[in-house]
Order: C-alpha cells, then sequence, then structure tokens
C-alpha cells in the first residue's frame, strides 16, 4: 500500500502547485479521519461536515483506501512511520532529481502532531504544512512545518479559538459565500492555494462549505449571513 500521493489528484493540492512562481512538487497523505487521529474534532464538531465527504472522497473506492491508510497507522504505527519515511526520502530525491521544491502535506484530512514522531525534523530539505484544531501546537513545532489554525463556532470550542496566538492565519469554513471580514480579519479566498494562505498571516482564510458541510448546523459551518456588521 502506497501511503503518498505525488501525482496532484487532490484538487486543491494541484491548484497549490500551479499558482507558485517556481516548480513545485507537493506530496500529501489521505486518511480517513476519526476521533483518535483528530483530536479536536470532537469539540469543534467537524467529524460530519469534515473533507472526507467531498472531492474524490464520494468514491468508495477512495474511501476504501483512506481507511486501510487509517488502520495501518493506528495497528501498526511503528510500521506505517518506516514506510512512510522510505516514501519521503524518495520523494525528497524526486525533488532534487527535478531540480522542483519538495512541499509535504500529511493532514490532508487528519490532526496527527508529526513533529512527534520527528518526520519533519528528519526530512529539513521537505517543507510540511497543515491545518490543525489543536492551538497549543501552534508555534510548537520544527522550522519546516507551518501550520494553520481551523476555526469551529460551536461552543464547545471556544476555548481553542479564544487561546489562538496573533499572527497565524485562521480557515473559517463558510455556507455559500465568503464575507469580507470575520472576527476582526479581513478574509482571504482560501480556496485557490494553501501556500498563498500560509504566507498571508493575520488573515481568515475563507472556505466554502463543500459535501456534508453544505448542510452542517453545529457551528463549525459559519453562515456570512450571521456575522455582526464589521465583522
Amino acid at each position: 500500500m502506497k501511503l503518498l500521493s505525488t501525482s496532484a489528484s487532490n484538487t486543491k493540492i494541484a491548484k497549490t502547485q500551479k499558482k507558485e512562481k517556481v516548480q513545485t512538487r507537493v506530496a500529501s497523505l489521505s486518511l480517513y479521519p476519526n476521533h483518535t487521529i483528530c483530536a479536536g474534532s470532537k469539540a469543534a464538531g467537524c467529524m460530519e461536515g469534515c473533507l472526507k465527504s467531498a472531492g474524490m472522497g464520494v468514491f468508495s473506492n477512495v474511501e476504501a483506501g483512506r481507511k486501510a491508510k487509517t488502520d495501518f497507522y493506528l495497528n501498526d504505527q511503528e510500521g506505517f512511520l518506516a514506510q512512510l519515511r522510505v516514501e519521503l526520502a524518495n520523494f525528497s530525491k524526486l525533488c532534487k532529481r527535478t531540480g522542483s521544491v519538495g512541499v509535504v502535506r500529511l493532514n490532508t484530512i487528519s490532526d496527527i502532531p508529526w513533529e512527534k514522531h520527528q518526520i519533519p525534523q528528519e526530512f529539513p530539505e521537505l517543507s510540511f504544512y497543515d491545518y490543525t484544531k489543536v492551538v497549543k501546537r501552534l508555534g510548537r513545532t520544527p522550522t519546516n512545518y507551518k501550520l494553520m489554525f481551523s476555526y469551529s463556532g460551536k461552543p464547545s470550542y471556544r476555548k481553542q479559538v479564544e487561546q489562538m496566538p496573533d499572527g497565524y492565519p485562521m480557515a473559517v469554513v463558510f455556507h455559500k459565500r465568503l464575507p469580507a471580514r470575520f472576527m476582526g480579519r479581513p478574509v482571504i479566498d482560501g480556496d485557490n492555494s494553501d501556500l498563498d494562505n500560509l504566507r498571508s498571516g493575520h488573515v481568515v482564510v475563507g472556505l466554502l462549505a463543500k459535501g456534508k458541510a453544505k448542510k452542517d448546523t453545529s457551528g463549525f459551518v459559519v453562515d456570512p449571513d450571521m456575522i455582526a456588521v464589521g465583522g
């Protein structure tokens, strides 16, 4: 079983690669999320509206492949990490051979603290990035591992939002359209490029609800029509 995708089969990954001014390759890992590998999902209420139901996730064979990878990680973590290291080493060699900048997103649909497994630390030549709902991870990752905070308006998640430090982009999922501002921050279109999002600083990375998230009423997805004037 191959863990990493390097073919830009994910629409967002493809957009990210295409928008970069220098030749860039992105390797991504898509697991099937649950409350074990997505520690903040229960408080955030995002599991049902998760991206697992969007894009290629609607196909049963894709879902089965993601579930198999998640089972591999949960049942044989040592073996999983050993294979991941081999695939990352091969990806790094490919990037070097082709003169490409190597970028890695390991939590395409999960929230595993890969820094605790020493994965980014072992590949300083690669740039890692992810979204996270665990606020305490912000500012505690290696220099080659950048994070964006993922918002939820569910009351049980409020403490995470209140503890978010300044200077980090905050991703927010909206119904139907993006507002101009939210929580005092300007909103940018986050569906174009993850790397642009990472570089954007103190903004809201606005994402439109997809898949089951379009019907979310938990507070995870924000209704722009319910935002107070002034954001």
